[in-house]
């Protein structure tokens, strides 16, 4: 038998032990007075005379992450929610058979305590317990060396482990619940209706990706995970909502890397009377304010660069950033001959057979996002990747559409959306003669959505922004799976 097999032999003894005597190892309520947290705030600035001076009771509970015992006495480490607390159980105030109960208590374990607070020998805030209460008896031990846990694949794997042994964890997910507030009473202050759409399409759209397929069985038909809610939204301004925003979950068929998980959190907003300058002008607002809100401050630090939230951003169109960020000849733009001498010279990916417009697809991805640290709107994109977004009117090449990059990578992606059914089919027609070719990223024709903008959409501007990349640009994390619970992974052959 391995050491983790006798170690959980040894907690299921406990267990019996505890049965036998008549406790429950897993019991049920335990009203609180505090939180750890709010013992610690009101309580952790308070001197050892005052303690003793006005008696200060509470009732706590927590999962045992420390234990020192001497004896007759025994110190444990309470943990909730990333805080923690110390406990004080003295035989001499518990009483022989509840002291006793407290040798069956392990690390791992959830108790409920009441006591008074004072402050040791040490000057550390302790409770002296008078009463505790089992509640639940762990029957695994936490990893070797718990505290501190730096195994990626068993953080990742194990997320219940990662958060009690790093309470950093911890609090990046719980900045992502105040990001995701903020912007829900961000946008609702400013007359947006939070909605919800489908997550199972029978035509996916509103995204070049590649969907995830299921079957409904009663109905015998394929249907798929939405890769956007673009589409189901852009029909609700057409219905006569005038602003509107879903805070969604995608999935798309695609690698899982640092940056791009198959199933993620999108924010789509759309507003009408509106054009893409104007959701520019918003996006700054948003992300200013959820700056502050999480530092304090207009300034990030990401990764060792220090990036500054504060509007007014630079503003670049899409072709202009190649020569003027890139440092590509210009003739790039024109001639396809220079484009693909410049993408083997810089030994770029390209797809067989490239047109001109997959060359500077690979030539922008390759020489200008890396370069686009601070806050940059790329604009008028080539209508070619552009199937959703309106024509420009001075340059109908092009789109009246922007993306957002900050350190290196895409944070947002914006549009005048194109409300020309007419127009619409074409592009949809294009997209459909890609996809028949073999991209199996290119977008499908959906005929209810053409006959939606039929009826007549007013003039729109949407947009949508990756929460997890924003979460980790706040959060100063790495990897988007640093800020996903439970992120997607290979399978683990091991366990």
């Amino acid at each position: 038998m391995d050491e983790l097999n006798e170690q959980q032999q040894q907690r299921l003894d406990k267990l019996q032990q505890l049965q036998n005597k008549g406790v429950r190892p897993f019991g049920t309520s335990f009203p609180t007075t505090h939180t750890l947290e709010t013992i610690l705030q009101t309580y952790s600035a308070l001197p050892k005379e005052e303690l003793e001076g006005t008696p200060i009771s509470c009732k706590v509970a927590g999962r045992i992450t420390a234990m020192r015992r001497f004896g007759k006495a025994a110190f444990a480490g309470l943990q909730e929610e990333g805080h923690r607390l110390q406990v004080y159980l003295k035989k001499d105030l518990l009483g022989d058979e509840a002291y006793e109960l407290c040798q069956t208590l392990d690390l791992g374990d959830w108790i409920g305590v009441e006591g008074r607070l004072f402050r040791t020998k040490t000057d550390e805030l302790t409770v002296e317990v008078k009463t505790f209460t089992f509640l639940t008896k762990g029957l695994r031990p936490l990893p070797e060396k718990w505290h501190g846990l730096t195994d990626i694949e068993t953080r990742y794997r194990q997320r219940y482990v990662d958060l009690i042994a790093n309470p950093t964890v911890l609090q990046v997910f719980r900045t992502r619940s105040r990001i995701v507030n903020t912007i829900r009473t961000f946008l609702t202050d400013r007359g947006f209706l939070e909605v919800e759409t489908p997550m199972m399409h029978p035509i996916p759209g509103g995204a070049t990706a590649r969907p995830f397929v299921t079957h409904h069985n009663t109905l015998d038909v394929d249907l798929y995970l939405r890769v956007a809610p673009e589409l189901y939204l852009k029909r609700l301004i057409v219905g006569g909502f005038r602003r509107v925003f879903e805070i969604n979950r995608n999935f798309r068929n695609e690698g899982i890397s640092t940056i791009h998980n198959p199933e993620f959190t999108m924010l789509e907003f759309y507003q009408a009377y509106a054009d893409y300058h104007d959701l520019m002008e918003l996006t700054e607002q948003l992300f200013h304010q959820l700056s502050i809100e999480v530092s304090g401050d207009a300034t990030v630090d990401y990764q060792g660069q220090q990036i500054n939230l504060a509007p007014p951003w630079a503003r670049v169109s899409y072709l202009d950033s190649i020569v003027e960020i890139g440092k590509l000849d210009k003739a790039v733009l024109s001639d396809p001959d220079q484009a693909i001498k410049a993408a083997n010279a810089l030994k770029v990916s390209l797809p067989p057979k490239p047109s001109h417009i997959d060359m500077l697809v690979a030539l922008f991805e390759e020489v200008v996002e890396p370069l686009l640290i601070q806050p940059t709107f790329i604009t008028d994109f080539p209508i070619e990747i552009s199937p959703l977004a309106r024509k420009k009117e001075s340059n109908p090449a092009l789109t009246d559409r922007f993306e957002l990059f900050i350190g290196g990578r895409e944070l947002a992606n914006g549009f005048s959306e194109l409300n020309d059914p007419i127009d619409q089919r074409q592009r949809f027609e294009a997209q459909v003669a890609l996809r028949d070719a073999g991209d199996e990223e290119a977008q499908f024709l959906d005929e209810d959505f053409v006959r939606a903008l039929e009826y007549g959409m007013p003039p729109t501007a949407g947009e949508g922004i990756g929460i997890d990349r924003l979460v980790m640009l706040l959060t100063n994390q790495a990897s988007i799976r640093d800020v996903i619970l439970f992120p997607q992974l290979r399978p683990d052959h091991t366990s």
